[in-house]
């Protein structure tokens, strides 16, 4: 899977919840505007639960979830900041995010 983004990165979001600590998932979330899809749209999966808000992208060769639309921010896109091309994580703010409670916390993210 092949995108571009033009975003500031200055925040990445590491949620708790079994979801993204499984995937090892790190967000940046940007607006749709700030995100282009270069693979196909054929070329992804769509996963969904729980409240089927969130659409979580995988590539459907090698199953990798760089991208999805998340129910936190489903006007935007959340990247993991794992797949973006000569990032150093090392250098950007990371923001924790009880998402294991998701409905209690998500005040937090806005």
């Amino acid at each position: 899977v092949k995108f571009e983004i033009t975003h500031p990165f200055n925040e990445i979001i590491e949620c708790d919840c079994s979801m993204c600590t499984k995937k090892g998932f790190l967000h940046l979330i940007i607006k749709k505007e700030n995100f282009k899809l270069l693979t196909p749209e054929k070329n992804l999966g769509n996963y969904q639960f729980n409240t089927k808000t969130a659409h979580h992208l995988f590539c459907k060769s090698c199953g990798i979830c760089s991208f999805y639309i998340p129910r936190s921010h489903p006007d935007g896109f959340s990247v993991n900041a794992r797949c973006v091309d000569d990032l150093d994580l090392t250098s950007i703010k990371r923001k924790k995010f009880a998402g294991s409670n998701w409905e209690e916390n998500i005040d937090s993210l806005k």
